[in-house]
C-alpha cells in the first residue's frame, strides 16, 4: 500500500506540472522577442553639436523645407534668435547671434545651401538659416496727424507774410505772394493808397488767420468783419489771457483814442521779445518779425485754440 500511494503521488505531480505549462490557445500568436522603438536614447536636436542659439535645431511652423532663392541685396528679417555661422551649416563655428527681428541683406549668392542663406549682419557675413529668415516688409507709413487750429492758423499767416498793407481789407493767396499779386500800399493810412487785388490791414489779416466769424475761412476772399476796437473787447469767439502765459496763434492787441493794433504772437516772451506775424502798416505791409508791445496791448486767445 505505501508503495502504490507513492506511485499516486508522483503521477499527481507530473500531471499538475503538465498543465502549468500549457499555454492559452486563444491568446495572441508569437511574434518573437521585443524590441525597443529607438536603438538609441532619444537625442534632443537643440542639444547637439556646434549651435549657439536653439533656433539652429528645431523646425517652426511654416518653415522653408526646401532651398530658397533672393536677389543679392535683399533685406530678411529673423523671426527668432539665430546663429551666423562661418559655413552652411548649423556644424558651423556660430559668429554671433543675431537677436530675434534683425534685419540682414543677402550677399554673394542668390540661393540658399542645406537651407542656409549667405547674409550680412552688422558688417559680419555668415551663413543663417533660412528656416528662421522671412522677407522683410516695411510698415506702412503712419497716416499725417490732422492739422491742429493752431498749425492751421500758423500757416494762413505765414501765407500771407509778404503782400501789402491794405486798409479795411483782408485778402492774400495760400500760395504766397509775387511781384504781380503783393500788391503797393503808399501814404499815410488811412487816407493812403493801394493798388492790387490782395492784402489786409492788421484786423483784416487776424481775423482771416482765426478765422472770425467762421464764414471767413477762405483766405483769398476779401472780408474785414472785425477791428481792433472789437478784438480788445469781449466775445464768445475769443477771451483776455495773461501775456506771461500767451502761446502759438495768440495775439496781442490794443485800442485807445481812436486808434489801435493788433498782431498774432508766434513765440517769445509776451513782456519782452517776441516774433509775430502782423500788417504793420502802409510802408512794411504784412510781416513777420521780432519786437516788442507796450503795456497798453493785452492778450487774448481764440476759442478752441
Amino acid at each position: 500500500m505505501k508503495t502504490s500511494a507513492a506511485w499516486f503521488s508522483a503521477l499527481a505531480l507530473v500531471a499538475f506540472a503538465l498543465l502549468a505549462g500549457c499555454g492559452n490557445e486563444t491568446g495572441p500568436a508569437d511574434n518573437g522577442p521585443l524590441t525597443a522603438v529607438n536603438d538609441t536614447p532619444d537625442q534632443n536636436p537643440i542639444s547637439q553639436g556646434a549651435p549657439t542659439a536653439a533656433t539652429d535645431g528645431g523646425v517652426p511652423d511654416g518653415a522653408v523645407s526646401a532651398e530658397v532663392s533672393y536677389p543679392i541685396g535683399t533685406v530678411l528679417v529673423t523671426t527668432a534668435d539665430l546663429s551666423l555661422h562661418d559655413t552652411p551649416s548649423a556644424a558651423g563655428n556660430a559668429l554671433r547671434v543675431m537677436p530675434n527681428g534683425s534685419q540682414v541683406v543677402t550677399v554673394n549668392v542668390t540661393t540658399s545651401q542645406n537651407l542656409f542663406l549667405n547674409v550680412k549682419f552688422s558688417g559680419i557675413e555668415g551663413w543663417a538659416s533660412a528656416k528662421y529668415l522671412q522677407k522683410y516688409v516695411a510698415p506702412a507709413p503712419a497716416p499725417p496727424k490732422p492739422a491742429s487750429p493752431v498749425d492751421g492758423a500758423i500757416a494762413r499767416a505765414k501765407a500771407g507774410v509778404g503782400f501789402s498793407y491794405w486798409w479795411g481789407h483782408g485778402r492774400w493767396l495760400s500760395t504766397g505772394p509775387t511781384s504781380s499779386t503783393k500788391g503797393t500800399c503808399s501814404g499815410n493810412c488811412p487816407s493812403c493808397s493801394h493798388g492790387g487785388s490782395y492784402g489786409a490791414d492788421c484786423s483784416g489779416y487776424v481775423g482771416k488767420i482765426w478765422q472770425v466769424p467762421s464764414s471767413n475761412s477762405n483766405v483769398a476772399v476779401d472780408s474785414h468783419p472785425y477791428s481792433t476796437s472789437s478784438f480788445v473787447g469781449s466775445s464768445s469767439l475769443w477771451s483776455t489771457v495773461s501775456r506771461s502765459s500767451l502761446h502759438k496763434a495768440d495775439a496781442l492787441v490794443y485800442n485807445s483814442n481812436g486808434e489801435g493794433h493788433i498782431l498774432l504772437f508766434e513765440s517769445g516772451d509776451g513782456w519782452g521779445n517776441l516774433w509775430s506775424y502782423e500788417a504793420r502798416g502802409c510802408a512794411y505791409g504784412i510781416v513777420h518779425n521780432l519786437r516788442s508791445c507796450s503795456s497798453a496791448y493785452k492778450g487774448i486767445r481764440r476759442t478752441g485754440y
